[in-house]
């Protein structure tokens, strides 16, 4: 196979986060290029394991290859993290000693042109799908959707504050052709968008940010399996989770907050009765970003957030 061009975001900050011991066993839900599990199991030998899961098949084969030094000290599984309670049953595992999650697209997925995830591949077909085996792609989303789930879409995911214009342009410009490469997505957001308000970054971004998220349900269920990971770690276990947008973030941090509240009866009561217990302690007061040296070599890490958790 072709060299992966890949560079796993935070990789040290990660790794010192996740308290990476030899003997133990982590979970690494977004397999991508293998950069961080790479690491896990590097920093976790002689007898450290590894469960690793990912949509792509073309990222496993390749992430299989890059991992082969630590072969019998891991296990991919071709599912998407958020069945880990399930995959946790399966693999009889009581509990982990910690868990990366880094959200979002890899690296060599919006490298590979042929994926159509970036704004910047041009004539490549729109296609988005982390999972080949998903039937919803993005040509489907642009050519089928009406115009006001479009709107709603951009607006939500994307946070682009022209979603209304943008998705409009998409319904009248279908009318005479689908719309099937990244050029002519891109072109149609360029015309919805004033000039004016087109510095500082690609017009295409925002769109397809959230045209990605809802081909490949990103946000769907992500609430859900941040609680259910933190419960799956072992006691002094962490979780380590990255992500690139504000939308994800948000998620992330709520759940924490949730798992690190403690009673929430009325304070005149004399004594708890909600029965909740506070079962996080998050390391991360603040979220910890990249560092200069870091963005340097790795512009992407430009919106990357990492917050970390240790289960009590």
């Amino acid at each position: 196979m072709a060299e992966l061009k890949h560079i796993p975001v935070m990789k040290d900050e990660c790794i010192a986060g996740l308290k990476i011991k030899s003997g133990g066993i982590y979970f690494d839900g977004t397999l991508g290029g293998a950069g961080h599990s790479y690491e896990i199991l590097k920093n976790s030998s002689p007898d450290g394991k590894l469960v690793a899961t990912d949509l792509d098949e073309y990222a496993i084969e390749r992430a299989k290859d890059r991992l082969s030094e630590f072969d019998g000290r891991f296990k991919i599984v071709h599912s998407d993290y958020k069945n880990f309670p399930e995959i946790k049953k399966e693999l009889n595992i009581d509990g982990f000693d910690g868990i990366l999650l880094d959200l979002g697209v890899s690296s060599f997925q919006l490298d590979d042109k042929t994926r159509g995830f970036s704004y910047m591949a041009e004539n490549e077909e729109l296609d988005m799908r982390m999972d080949k085996q998903n039937p919803l792609s993005a040509k489907t989303v642009v050519n089928n959707y009406d115009e006001k789930r479009l709107k709603e879409i951009i607006s939500e995911y994307g946070e682009e504050k022209f979603a209304a214009s943008i998705a409009k342009k998409i319904v009248e410009t279908r009318k005479s052709k689908p719309i099937s490469t990244v050029k002519e997505l891109n072109d149609i957001i360029s015309s919805a968008i004033p000039k004016k308000f087109q510095q500082g970054g690609h017009p295409s971004k925002r769109t397809f940010q959230a045209i990605r998220i809802e081909v490949n349900g990103e946000l769907d269920g992500l609430y859900d399996t941040v609680i259910s990971m933190c419960r799956g770690l072992k006691k002094g276990g962490r979780i380590a989770i990255i992500t690139f947008h504000s939308l994800e973030d948000r998620i992330v941090k709520r759940a924490f907050r949730e798992l690190e509240t403690d009673c929430i009866c009325d304070k005149s009561l004399p004594v708890c009765v909600c029965g909740k217990k506070k079962e996080i302690e998050i390391i991360t007061k603040h979220p910890i970003t990249a560092t200069e040296k870091e963005l340097e070599i790795n512009g992407r890490a430009k919106s990357a957030k990492l917050r970390i958790a240790e289960r009590i």
